[in-house]
This record gives C-alpha cells, sequence and structure tokens, in this order.
C-alpha cells in the first residue's frame, strides 16, 4: 500500500513540512528480523533517529535510536554480513584511536541477535595498537513509540523520557507497552537522550567485550511468535547454478523470520508479509507464500487456512469492506490510515478481491500435496463460506465478474496485489475508474470455482455441478470481454472498468492465469510468447507493465518495476504449461536480480532494461526481507524439478523444465504427504524421483516446448 503523493505548495516552510512527511526509504538500511521484533539500521549497525530506523515489535516502533561513540566519535563501518535467521555482524574502525598512520589498529565487531520481543547485543573492541589505548564508549537511546503508520508516512512519535531504574537500567513506557535496557558494568544516563557508558583501557593485543539488551513488554500486541517450530523442511539442494542454491539458502533464513501467530493462537503460524511495513497477517500475501511453500510440506498452509478462516467476514460492513465468507485483507494493532490524511480504516481490514479465491485455491493445493482429510474437513464450511461471498458478493454490478470499489471512501481504491491508486492504467497511461474486474482476478476465481468442485466431491459434499458450471460460463464471459488486439496480436486485457471497456495495458498480471485452467493452449501460448517478450522481459524478471506503454516508469511501484512473486508466478505458469525456455528467461533475471541484492530479494526492484546499469536499481522503499519474495526462492526450484503430486488420487506427476535452462538441479527434502522426497533433473534434463510414500504412482509428463502464436483467443 503507498500513501498518497503529497500536495504541491509555493512557501519555503510549507515544502519543509511536506518534505519531512515523505515515506522513508529503505533500501540502504539492514533489516534484521524474528518476528514480530525486528530492527533496522544503516550498514555501520547504528540505528539513527532518522527515517523508518529503529527496532519494532509487533507494529510499533519500541527504540528509535542505538547509536555508539567512542570520546564523542563515531567509528567508520568497513562491513556487514547477515549471520542467519535474527543475526548480523556490523565492522567498524575508530580511526582517532591507536596507533598513527593508515593501518587501522583499533577495531569494533557489533554482533546484533534479535529474537521475539528482544535485541541482544555484543559488542567487540579489540586493538593491535602499540601503546594502551582508553576511551569512554557511549551508547546513546531514544524511544518514540510510534506506530508503524505513522513512521511510513515519514512522521515521528513524541520522544519519550527515559526512567533509570536498578543500576545499568534504563526505560520507557506508554500505555501498557513498555522498552527497557540493560548494560552489564555501564553507567546509565536517564532522559530524552538517555545513554550507557563504559570506560575502557586496552592494552596492546587487548580486546575487550560489551554487552547490552532490550526488552518489550507488550500485552495488547495482536501478533507474536508461533509456539512451535518451523514448519516445513529444509531441503538441500545442489545446482550447477549456484545462485539458485545461495538464493535458495538465504530465502529459508528469511522465511524463518518472518513467522508469526495471533496473540489468542500461536499454535496456528502464518508469513508476516514483510519488513517494515507489512509484518503482519496479510490474507493475500500470506495466502500465497504458504501457497509457494507448499513443496516444503502441509503445514504452513493448514495454519495460514485456520487462521484466515477464523477471521472470515460474517457480516456486512462497508467501513472496513467485511463481507460474509469474505477472507480478511490485513490486521494491525489499532485503526489505521491508509492515505495521507485520510480518515483511519479499522484494525481488520477486508479490502480485497483476491483474497477469498486465493483461500480456496490454498486449501485445494494443500490437498493435493497430502494435507490430511483430518485437517481438511473442519475447514470445509468455511470453504462453502468462501463461495458464497465468491457467488453473492463478489460481483458488485452483475456482469459475472469479480471486481472492486471502495465505498467508504478510505480504504484502499485498488484491491487486487496492485494496489497503489495509480495502477490500473489504460495502453495511454490514463487511469481506470472503479468498479474494477481484475484480469488475475477472474482467473483465481475460474480455478477456485473447479477446486472447490473438486474438493465439494470428494468429501461428499452438494454443489460441485455448480461450481463447475460456473466455471465454464466464467472463461465463455472471460473470452468474450478480456482479450484485447494489439500491435503484434490479441492479449487478455488488465480488467474493465466501470463502463465495462477493457483497459488494454499489457501487463504481468496475465502472468496469473497460466496453470488457471480459464485459458486454452493456443491462449497460454500467446501469453507466454508476450512475457517473455522484450518489453515485459527485458529487465531482471518480469516487468509489471510492458515498456512499450504510456503509463510505463521503471520506478513505478504496480507500473514498471519486478516483483519477484509475481515473476515466480509467471514462472510457474510456464513451466507447468510446458514453456521451459520462457520461463528460463524470467528464472534468470530473477537470479541476476537475487545475486545483485546478496541473495535477499526485496519486495520488488526496478525494471529498468539489463544493460542499462547491467545490475538492477532498488526501489527505496521495498520491503526486505519479503515473504513472497523469500518464498519465489522455493518456486523457482520446484520449477526446475517439477514436481506435482496428487496425493488423494495417489499419484504424482513429473514435468521438469524443457531442457533443464537452469542446468542440473537436485533437492533432497522436498515433502509429500509428509515423506521426504528427492527430486533432480540432470543436465540433459533427465528427471527422476525418489523417496515417494508407500502407494504413490510416478507419471512423468512428456517433455514439450509448444509453439507460440499470436492473433485472437481461441481453443
Amino acid at each position: 500500500m503507498r500513501s498518497a503523493h503529497p500536495p504541491e505548495h509555493h512557501d519555503e516552510a510549507a515544502v519543509l513540512a511536506v518534505a519531512e512527511e515523505l515515506q522513508p526509504y529503505l533500501h540502504d538500511l539492514v533489516g534484521v528480523a524474528v518476528a514480530p521484533t525486528f530492527a533496522l539500521s544503516g550498514p555501520d549497525g547504528q540505528i539513527r533517529p532518522d527515517g523508518a530506523q529503529g527496532l519494532f515489535h509487533a507494529d510499533a516502533r519500541a527504540l528509535s535510536q542505538a547509536v555508539i561513540d567512542l570520546d564523542g566519535y563515531e567509528p567508520e563501518p568497513i562491513g556487514h554480513s547477515p549471520q542467519g535467521p535474527g543475526a548480523a555482524w556490523f565492522v567498524s574502525l575508530p580511526r582517532r584511536l591507536g596507533d598513527p598512520g593508515p593501518d587501522p589498529t583499533v577495531r569494533i565487531d557489533r554482533h546484533r541477535q534479535i529474537t521475539p520481543g528482544r535485541m541482544r547485543e555484543r559488542i567487540e573492541i579489540a586493538s593491535s595498537a602499540s601503546a594502551p589505548v582508553t576511551a569512554t564508549v557511549t551508547l546513546t537511546l531514544a524511544c518514540d513509540f510510534a506506530p508503524m503508520h505513522v513512521v511510513k508516512a515519514g512522521a515521528t512519535g513524541t520522544a519519550q523520557e527515559a526512567a533509570s531504574g536498578r543500576p545499568g537500567e534504563l526505560s520507557w513506557r506508554t500505555g501498557a507497552l513498555r522498552t527497557i535496557a540493560t548494560a552489564e558494568g555501564a553507567r546509565a544516563e536517564p532522559g530524552r537522550a538517555a545513554s550507557f557508558q563504559w570506560p575502557v583501557t586496552l592494552p596492546p593485543g587487548g580486546q575487550v567485550t560489551l554487552t547490552w539488551e532490550l526488552a518489550v513488554e507488550d500485552p495488547e500486541a495482536v501478533v507474536v511468535s508461533p509456539a512451535r517450530p518451523v514448519e516445513w523442511s529444509r531441503p538441500q539442494a545442489t545446482a550447477s547454478d549456484d545462485r539458485l542454491v545461495r538464493l535458495l539458502q538465504q530465502s529459508l533464513d528469511d522465511l524463518e523470520s518472518l513467522r508469526l501467530a495471533e496473540a489468542g493462537a500461536p499454535q496456528d503460524s502464518f508469513l508476516g508479509a514483510g519488513v517494515p511495513w507489512y509484518l503482519t497477517l496479510f490474507g493475500r500475501d500470506s495466502i500465497w507464500a504458504a501457497r509457494m511453500m507448499l513443496p516444503l510440506g502441509t503445514d504452513l498452509a493448514a495454519s495460514t487456512l485456520r487462521v484466515l478462516a477464523r477471521r472470515q467476514g460474517r457480516r456486512t460492513n462497508p467501513v472496513s469492506g467485511e463481507a460474509p465468507g469474505k477472507i480478511m485483507h490485513e490486521l494491525r494493532r489499532d485503526d489505521f490510515v491508509l492515505a495521507q490524511d485520510g480518515p483511519p480504516v479499522p484494525a481488520a481490514y477486508y479490502g480485497t478481491v483476491d483474497a477469498t479465491p486465493l483461500w480456496v485455491n490454498l486449501l485445494h493445493d494443500a490437498w493435493r500435496w497430502g494435507l490430511a482429510d483430518s485437517e481438511v474437513v473442519p475447514l470445509l464450511p468455511h470453504l462453502q463460506a468462501a463461495l458464497t461471498w465468491i457467488g453473492d458478493h463478489s460481483d458488485v454490478d452483475g456482469d459475472g465478474f469479480l471486481e472492486y470499489a471502495d465505498t467508504s471512501g478510505h480504504g484502499l481504491s485498488n484491491q487486487g496485489w496492485k494496489d497503489s491508486g495509480d495502477a490500473v492504467r489504460f495502453r495511454d497511461g490514463r487511469q481506470a475508474e472503479p468498479p474494477i474486474a481484475l484480469v488475475e482476478v477472474q482467473g483465481y476465481a475460474y480455478e477456485a470455482a473447479r477446486n472447490a468442485a473438486a474438493l465439494l466431491e470428494a468429501f461428499g459434499l452438494p454443489g460441485a455441478e455448480r461450481w463447475r458450471e460456473y466455471a465454464e460460463a466464467m472463461a465463455e464471459r472471460f473470452r468474450a470481454r478480456f482479450w484485447v488486439d494489439g500491435p503484434s496480436g490479441g492479449y487478455p486485457a488488465l480488467a474493465l472498468d466501470a463502463a465495462k471497456r477493457p483497459v488494454d495495458a499489457l501487463t504481468s498480471n496475465i502472468g496469473h492465469l497460466l496453470g488457471t485452467g480459464l485459458l486454452t493452449e493456443r491462449e497460454s501460448a500467446r501469453v507466454a510468447e508476450l512475457l517473455a517478450s522484450p518489453a515485459m522481459a527485458g529487465s531482471f524478471g518480469l516487468r509489471t507493465m510492458s515498456a512499450e506503454h504510456g503509463g510505463f516508469n521503471p520506478l513505478s511501484y504496480h507500473c514498471g518495476s519486478v516483483w519477484a512473486h509475481d515473476t515466480a508466478i509467471a514462472i510457474a505458469g510456464l513451466a507447468r504449461s510446458g514453456f521451459g525456455t520462457a520461463a528460463a528467461r524470467l528464472a534468470d533475471g530473477l537470479l541476476a536480480a537475487g545475486e545483485s541484492f546478496g541473495f535477499r530479494l526485496p519486495e520488488l526492484h526496478a525494471g529498468d532494461d539489463r544493460d542499462v546499469f547491467g545490475r538492477p536499481l532498488p526501489y527505496p522503499a521495498a520491503c526486505r526481507p519479503q515473504a513472497w519474495s523469500a518464498a519465489a526462492a522455493v518456486t523457482l526450484v520446484h520449477a526446475a524439478v517439477g514436481l506435482h503430486p496428487d496425493v488423494p488420487n495417489g499419484r504424482v506427476l513429473l514435468r521438469p523444465l524443457t531442457g533443464a535452462p537452469l542446468g542440473a538441479v537436485s533437492v533432497r527434502g522436498l515433502r509429500v504427504a509428509g515423506v521426504d522426497v528427492t527430486a533432480a533433473v540432470d543436465q540433459d534434463g533427465t528427471a527422476r524421483v525418489s523417496g515417494l510414500p508407500s502407494g504413490m504412482t510416478l507419471e512423468v509428463l512428456p517433455r514439450r516446448e509448444p509453439g507460440t502464436t499470436g492473433g485472437a483467443p481461441g481453443r
């Protein structure tokens, strides 16, 4: 979600005021997280009272400053490195200490460790100077308790007075929220600019270790750390392309750090969307991330489904967007503001058009991967309620398509995954007017109808035929209304606007249709051709909008940038449909981006041509780590080996990428029906699987690279 752009002002004071309220940039910050707690600092490890920096817990900034100096001078950074989930290591040099000359003789290693509700730091100062070194080490601390939506808007909270309790302790409090800092052997100085101070003396070759920690007491938090261990397997992968292995390893670390649970149900975990803006329950994001993680087990999917089922809509509320059977969009600590200077929306917000069919699809896919009937059955009433929303509440104007329009005046104006205010544009750059029916949402609904029919039939419930008929009718309506003509042939439009005109921009949204069943083989080939074209695939991944369109901007949130999860969804659909060449082109772009970003893929990056800078530019306000970006690494590995279980029918389908374009890949620890499985594809494309559950049969699908064709849709 994005804040509204500030209005134009002409006097200097007003311009300065607006400048202070711009959304903070994140691209040069270092995030260290174990949800619901995370720290954002500079690459030097210093947490400064600026922008989005701070130690955050459950949607509130529990510490806004943690800056170290020695005798009044800050050390100069030379490097930092992640050290696994919740840990980072920063190295800096206090150049005014030690021997004269160019070689540094005093070094500081700052080790940061985050655990839920806590941050611990170990500060190691070592000297190789020829004479003793003495200094006073000062750690300056501050706290403003700013809510996340305030920080995101570029504002700050009110600086709080630190109280001093026991020796070496400082604390801050607002309401029930309390932050306590302790430092062994330090003198505590309370106040708004509070500090710990340590006098140190280092003999030649000596070292001293200083420690301090921070604890947050937050009885009113709505999200907490899960009560059980990590739900998914930790696969061991080897690959000809080492980028794939390194991306997977870092991504699994990041996914582990993003696990959350609701305060009242810590046994059911889900993935928080991303650090810092969205580290909470997001219906769409949490569903997609769980769906992408299914090759590593069904437990995360099951708990995500249960969490969202408990908050499924029961009544109609235009302010929150709630409706019977609808899956929620976002959960916050308190009511929050979406648009600058706008009124707040409720803490439990339902402004999403796609989470409900996606919930149905996650349930079905988890069942196919081996989710036990004992876990599926309790969710079937929620499946039926979700179908009620799709059938009775999602079509606001009766044209047979799922659409949205914010009637409250202060919710999201766009309610698909591209939810920024300017995301839905015509080819010439004009913005579409709501109600808006998005192209990918119709694909989700078609797939959900067919998947629901399979579940209803398998568990002896009525309605299967009705939803198969719904899907068939949806396909006919879609084919008649969404396909448009372009300079090089037909393609699905981005959306239908309020006047039922096709919004004719070529966008990445059409990649989400692959694998849903909505497209014919010929239509799928056309979509694959377009996704692999230079206008869409000429960057480091899949552009959100064609570079040939009037609304294109490589640094636009949704109209020209590249999103890792969006690219991965397209790769998965291309791979499943047999379009290995197109999938490999997009995968190579994503792997190159991963390498450029230290194998921690951000939420999105700029969509410039690959040959402009030779590396992707960051989108400066992107979340990192981010759940569905990290889960994209699992999708890449899964697409390469092509393992597709159908546990209820006792079979596993195998279709690796045609021609092994990612080289040889072997993965040990994929999980089918709770059993660890090994899948591999050789350099020549030969695939093999071992360790399948007893009674499962393996069916190798023919390797093929379908031809592509332009023109209008057809069967």
